[in-house]
């Protein structure tokens, strides 16, 4: 019976193919789920053989963690690059996006608030 390796959701594309190649190195028998149309499934990398689990499991936790090393170096790089996403950067970039986005915010925290304001007066 095939086990759940990768849950796809928020996983970039290049870590998607890393992942795969790992497992074909490994001649681990495996197939991959593409994200459902509405957003129900994000997919995922699937494992064919139960036995092959424990072992693709542990290749999975080096990949991570070596993968973890490499992108907070390339992060703290950016960072001092000056070429890392911050929010003034951003705010730069895309300044309607933002705006929307803290409107956004605002209005769920007024949406949330709104009982409790209304119940004690």
């Amino acid at each position: 019976m095939s086990k759940l390796l990768l849950n796809l959701r928020n996983v970039a594309d290049d870590e998607i193919q890393d992942v795969t190649a790992l497992l074909d190195q490994a001649g681990i028998a495996h197939y991959r789920t593409e994200p459902s149309p509405w957003g129900i499934s994000s997919g995922g990398i699937w494992i064919r053989e139960d036995q092959d689990h424990p072992r693709a499991r542990v290749l999975m936790a080096e990949y991570q963690d070596a993968r973890g090393v490499r992108v907070r170096a390339e992060r703290e790089a950016a960072l001092r690059d000056g070429t890392a996403e911050t929010f003034g950067s951003l705010l730069q970039r895309r300044p309607l996006f933002v705006a929307a986005v803290l409107l956004g915010m605002v209005a769920a925290a007024a949406l949330v608030l709104l009982p409790f304001v209304l119940l004690r007066g």
